[in-house]
């Protein structure tokens, strides 16, 4: 009788844990790093759900293994779903969630307006953000295309032959807009020429666009606006390959095959993303009389960002691009540039590099020392019937720089940080064409020291004023160029801004001058005037903008004018 008892238990025990097979469910939610408490977390369709505690820590458990779909909510923050598999390999799950604040949508952290990171609705400089995102909805493959996107950007192709583009910003030509590179000023002049057309979509975390005046902060020709790219960072881990394949009018063929991979550790204070581009497109002759209105491109690009972070107080930054292309324009394709009866053809190889050391001494307190380079070796024919228009170009830029922030928590009631900093700048460009007596040998150096104050007066007023004193070795004299802006919260989400910058332009070879281009049947060529002295430059925008986001739309428009005022503009005078 007692072993009878036995076996009838037993087997009701089996039954029991056959029939009771349950997961548990745990994690932390966050937001910009910090705990988020009261977040309700539940399971759709189901009975389970909890809070978060102070320190954003979430427990559901005793959940029947199965799929499910997790919902994470609180209110001001866009709401995340995530699926969740509960079995007998995956039954204690844990989860790092980090929630969007629904302003935050409209509000990327940007650099470009102040050199520090700062919210871009907070900033009384217009930022405009395209980011990654954006290149993929739109299919750029390249930075030029994904430029032609945002308001008030022009991308103007002023070559049949090799196709150089040009950015014009506020309706003003290529030399007046500042490319920088990872808020570095390394995109030479020669770069300008083809290189916004080189930069493959897939290096791109975002690009961010400010109009107006800004030689106080980056020197030289940034009197339209500035353009800094911002190569992708390492976040989390990943791995893509994209093929595209398109045709130009049917016929000509674009290939673009893109592949990144990030890798970041456990500890999540050091990483490295690594991309690699091939674009093959194939010439297009539009009007079929044998001349290319869209040259032949064969372009690899492969480069890597990396940072360390050791420490809480230390940061390393590293970034390394090669870009190698041949471009090739006209007639006779398949012959050899010489003997055709047009020919533009170049090939270059690009390589630029940042490195930045970042110390934050305390809470109110860092500095930054950084430098840059950029090398791009070209060789070019520019030629007809047989012409000998062999040549090269040999450029390189090298550019280093310390600053130093500081934020005052209770400076007139408000907060203010100051930002000090010097910066040396090098762009040395040797051009050559024998057989046209064409020759530009420069050497622009360029020494600059600022001072910037951001000062939030209160919560609905922002002033930013600057002044920058640049001494270059083509002026005739040290140049001060201040700036002014200010920003007012008419309503929270309605904001009112004005911005005064002054510029200049130093008399040295830019984008255009390092083109030849054919004219009336022969050449054409650019050479600098022994006299030329620096433009300069006024400019005034002011700017009115509303913005409005909820869970399942963003809503927003902004009004903008400028005026730009130049002074002993640079001319052409034709000679023949």
């Amino acid at each position: 009788m007692n072993r009878l008892i036995l076996l009838l238990s037993l087997s009701i025990s089996v039954v029991q844990i056959s029939f009771t097979q349950t997961g548990n469910i745990s994690g932390i939610v966050t937001n910009r790093g910090l705990p988020l408490e009261f977040a309700t977390v539940g399971i759709l369709n189901t009975d389970f759900g909890t809070s978060t505690d102070a320190n954003g820590a979430f427990n559901l458990s005793d959940i029947p293994f199965g799929d499910y779909e997790l919902i994470v909510s609180v209110v001001g923050f866009k709401t995340e779903k995530k699926s969740i598999v509960l079995s007998k390999e995956n039954k204690d799950i844990s989860l790092n969630l980090s929630l969007v604040e629904m302003a935050s949508l409209l509000d990327e952290i940007v650099i470009s307006g102040t050199r520090t990171e700062r919210y871009r609705s907070d900033l009384p400089i217009a930022v405009q953000v395209l980011t990654s995102e954006a290149f993929e909805g739109t299919q750029a493959s390249c930075l030029a295309e994904g430029l032609n996107f945002q308001p008030g950007l022009r991308m103007e192709t002023d070559c049949q032959t090799c196709n150089y583009t040009q950015l014009r910003m506020n309706g003003l030509g290529g030399g007046y807009s500042q490319i920088l590179i990872n808020s570095r000023p390394i995109f030479s002049a020669l770069n300008g020429l083809y290189g916004l057309e080189q930069i493959p979509a897939n290096m791109i975390d975002r690009v961010e666009v400010v109009r107006g005046g800004g030689s106080a902060l980056f020197g030289s020709s940034a009197i339209a606006g500035t353009v800094n790219v911002i190569t992708k960072i390492p976040k989390k881990n990943s791995y893509s390959v994209a093929v595209n394949q398109a045709l130009i009018d049917g016929s000509a063929s674009d290939n673009l095959i893109n592949a990144n991979l990030t890798q970041v550790n456990k500890q999540a204070n050091a990483g490295i993303t690594l991309f690699a581009s091939r674009r093959q497109r194939e010439e297009w002759d539009a009007n079929d009389d044998d001349f290319s209105e869209i040259p032949r491109i064969l372009n690899n690009s492969f480069g890597l960002n990396t940072f360390w972070q050791p420490t809480q107080k230390w940061r390393l930054d590293l970034s390394l691009n090669s870009i190698s292309e041949i471009r090739d324009g006209g007639d006779l394709l398949d012959e050899a540039p010489h003997k055709r009866t047009q020919s533009e053809n170049r090939t270059s190889n690009t390589l630029t590099g940042n490195l930045d050391v970042k110390y934050e001494i305390n809470e109110s307190q860092n500095i930054s020392i950084y430098g840059g380079m950029q090398n791009t070796d070209r060789q070019h024919y520019t030629g007809i019937d047989g012409e000998d228009g062999y040549g090269n170009t040999d450029n390189y830029t090298l550019q280093s720089g310390v600053q130093y922030n500081r934020t005052f928590r209770d400076f007139l009631g408000g907060n203010n940080t100051f930002t000090l900093g010097t910066e040396y700048q090098l762009d040395d460009i040797f051009d050559e064409i024998p057989a046209y007596n064409y020759l530009i040998d420069q050497r622009a150096i360029q020494s600059g020291t600022f001072l910037q104050s951001d000062w939030v007066v209160n919560p609905k007023l922002t002033v930013l004023s600057g002044v920058r004193l640049t001494y270059h070795n083509l002026a005739e004299r040290a140049v001060l160029t201040p700036r002014f802006s200010a920003m007012y919260s008419i309503l929270p989400n309605m904001k009112a801004r004005f911005s005064y910058g002054r510029g200049f332009r130093a008399p040295q070879a830019f984008d255009a001058d390092l083109h030849i281009a054919f004219a009336g049947g022969g050449i054409s060529t650019i050479q600098l005037a022994d006299d030329l002295r620096s433009e300069f430059s006024d400019s005034f925008s002011a700017s009115w903008d509303f913005d409005k986001a909820t869970e399942n739309y963003i809503f927003g428009f902004t009004i903008s004018g400028f005026y730009t005022n130049l002074k002993n503009v640079f001319g052409n005078l034709r000679h023949h």
